[in-house]
């Protein structure tokens, strides 16, 4: 597993203070380092308020410091709560989701909380939309719970790079010493006759071979995993939600290669986002 940067967005609310506890133990897993990133985040109305006259609205020294003193005390309880994690922090003036984006390409992971820059349960900021559709790294979503004796849950299709996720899917569940369930969901058939294997939820043994096949080959790689498959004719959102449920974490693919890098989440991606009962990690094809 890649041993570069955790990049953390942290902004001192409660779910950033989520995502630093789960990024700080994967570093520590993984022997990596911490960055805590406070980026300063202004409102959209404040660009058309700066156009009338009006007390200035940029960041003011004693805000600036305010954020600094926010910052310092995550990073002090970083580095005690995980003494052998090196733990820095660093603070921009530019958004979020470009600052993150651009950290990406030289981190090994990053990592958000849910509902960063939103208030309305359910409804996904817009930074971690960007992020989670534009880094050029791994990005973990902390969400609900994730309870370390619980398995990782990979989900693959035909749309996104299994290899990439079950790279990243096999390497955490490694290094954090559980087991592995992948799962290739077919979304059921419209207009065949009923009582075909499809229409019944299982899927026949000739379009299943594939997976079992990949999945075979990903086993001989890491004979240290436990891991078990499982193919289901039913929609991905669904099954993988469900399977949130017992999961310390799911994983799955961003949508898009080449020129198309970044354009889609996808919705099985984005449904997981809002409704996944534990983190999400979404794994991006490596860059060539």
């Amino acid at each position: 597993m890649t041993t570069g940067t955790v990049v953390i967005g942290y902004d001192g609310s409660p779910q950033s203070r989520m995502a630093a506890a789960w990024a700080l133990d994967q570093a520590a897993l993984t022997g990596a380092p911490a960055e805590l990133l406070y980026a300063y985040e202004w409102p959209d109305w404040m660009a058309a308020a700066s156009m009338v006259p009006s007390l200035p609205i940029f960041p003011t020294a004693e805000i600036r410091r305010q954020a600094g003193r926010v910052l310092a005390d995550a990073v002090a309880a970083a580095r005690r709560s995980h003494p052998g994690v090196p733990v820095t922090g660093t603070t921009v003036d530019t958004g979020a989701d470009l600052s993150l984006i651009d950290r990406s390409a030289g981190a090994g992971l990053i990592v958000l909380g849910a509902h960063g820059h939103s208030a309305v349960p359910n409804l996904l900021g817009s930074t971690t939309v960007a992020v989670s559709a534009h880094a050029h790294c791994p990005v973990v979503v902390v969400r609900g719970t994730a309870q370390a004796h619980r398995p990782v849950v990979a989900g693959i299709d035909e749309t996104a790079d299994p290899h990439a996720v079950l790279g990243f899917a096999f390497d955490t569940a490694l290094v954090r010493r559980a087991p592995l369930h992948v799962i290739r969901a077919w979304p059921p058939a419209i207009g065949m006759p009923s009582g075909t294997a499809l229409t019944r939820g299982a899927v026949p043994a000739g379009i299943r071979r594939p997976f079992d096949e990949l999945v075979a080959g990903w086993r001989e790689k890491y004979p240290e995993v436990p891991i078990t498959a499982q193919a289901v004719a039913r929609h991905p959102a669904a099954a993988l939600t469900d399977a949130g449920t017992a999961a310390q974490l799911l994983v799955v693919g961003s949508h898009g290669r080449g020129r198309l890098r970044g354009l889609l989440l996808g919705s099985v991606g984005q449904h997981l986002l809002r409704h996944a009962a534990c983190p999400v990690a979404v794994a991006h094809e490596p860059e060539t």
